[in-house]
């Protein structure tokens, strides 16, 4: 939806994961979509390096998150919400519905 604004599916792609959860890391980011990690990796530094994105160590690996202090933080959000709307019925599910970790054994749906 936003390919031609932001210059790259993937760049897309990568903002509205991070949107829908808070944070994420490339293998995760390549994992949903179903893409090869070079461009997911690329499309991260290049935000890092804009300020758009920060990121921490866990570990061995690198978590995204949006930046608190980037100046259009509020507006990218917001046209990324806007953009979602646009989005099939099952593209938003798949986006806001995903758990990190498995349902407690026993517990109801």
């Amino acid at each position: 939806m936003l390919e031609t604004l932001f210059g790259s599916k993937n760049r897309e792609r990568v903002l509205q994961f991070i949107l829908a959860n808070g944070e994420g890391y490339a293998k995760e980011i390549a994992d949903f979509y179903n893409s090869s990690l070079d461009p997911i990796q690329k499309q991260l530094e290049k935000m890092e390096l804009a300020g758009i994105l920060v990121s921490k160590k866990v570990g061995r690996t690198r978590l995204f998150m949006f930046n608190p202090r980037y100046a259009f933080l509020n507006e990218l959000k917001a046209l990324l919400e806007k953009a979602r709307t646009y989005y099939s019925p099952e593209e938003i599910e798949r986006l806001t519905m995903r758990r990190k970790r498995p349902r407690r054994e026993g517990k109801p749906l």
